[in-house]
C-alpha cells in the first residue's frame, strides 16, 4: 500500500437535533462528544463526536441546510442524508456494539460476510440508523 497524503477529515451528517445525536453516538460508540457546552450556549454551529486522533463527524443541524445554496449546485443536495458512513472497530467493539444496540432496541440488520472496504474484506459487518435516519455500517477487520 502506498503512502497516500489525502485523510479523511470529518463526514457531515444533517441531524434534528445535535445534542441528542452526540449523546447517541457517545452511548452507542463511545465517541467523544466535542463543543456540545459551545453549541448548547450558542457559540458554536454544531456539535462534532471524535472518530479517531485526526477524524470527527459534526452533527449539524437540519436548519443549517438553507445556507447550502450559496455554494453553486448544492441547493439539492442540501439537508439530504449521505447513503452511510462505515466505522471500523476492533471484533470485541464490534460485538459490544452489537449488544448496546440489542439493549437500546435499536433496529439493525443481520450480519453480513467480506463486505470490501478502505483494508479489504471485512469478516463480519451491519448496519443501523441513529435517531435521524442516519445509516451507520459498522465492520471489523483481522
Amino acid at each position: 500500500m502506498t503512502n497516500h497524503p489525502v485523510r479523511l477529515d470529518h463526514v457531515v451528517l444533517w441531524v434534528a437535533d445535535p445534542a441528542v445525536a452526540a449523546g447517541f453516538y457517545e452511548r452507542m460508540l463511545g465517541l467523544e462528544p466535542l463543543r456540545i457546552a459551545e453549541f448548547t450556549a450558542g457559540e458554536a454551529p454544531f456539535p462534532s463526536v471524535r472518530v479517531s486522533e485526526e477524524t470527527i463527524i459534526d452533527l449539524a443541524p437540519l436548519t443549517l441546510a438553507e445556507r447550502m445554496p450559496a455554494l453553486h449546485g448544492a441547493a439539492d443536495s442540501a439537508g439530504h442524508p449521505v447513503n452511510h458512513v462505515c466505522l471500523s472497530l476492533s471484533a470485541d467493539a464490534f460485538d459490544a456494539l452489537r449488544a448496546r444496540l440489542t439493549e437500546h432496541a435499536v433496529p439493525m440488520t443481520d450480519i453480513g460476510q467480506n463486505s470490501f472496504g478502505a483494508r479489504g474484506k471485512a469478516p463480519r459487518n451491519f448496519y443501523f440508523r441513529d435517531p435521524d435516519g442516519n445509516v451507520i455500517e459498522a465492520r471489523h477487520y483481522d
